[in-house]
């Protein structure tokens, strides 16, 4: 990946362990409270919904758009991010 931000370079720099989804690039403080509300509170729990998704990123993207409250930037960047710690973890 030619560009990759401080935020996801750090989020990848490591095991998710119990980090809080706000860890998740992409996901604003203003996200992160609405999937707080909703129960997503860590990011291997944001992790598993991608999962359940089959890592489908534009099945996630629309979900976390329409369930909870994310923009499209949003969406696109946390789906990315999700999809490229998928690919240095597992």
């Amino acid at each position: 990946m030619d560009h990759m931000s401080p935020r996801l370079r750090a989020f990848l720099s490591e095991p998710i362990g119990e980090k809080d989804v706000a860890w998740v690039d992409g996901i604003s403080r203003e996200l992160a409270i609405n999937l707080v509300t909703k129960g997503f509170n860590k990011a291997y729990i944001l992790l598993g919904q991608f999962l359940l998704m089959h890592k489908n990123e534009a099945e996630f993207q629309k979900w976390l758009i329409c369930c909870c409250g994310a923009t499209e930037c949003e969406a696109q960047e946390s789906s990315h991010c999700l999809k490229e710690w998928c690919s240095c973890f597992l």
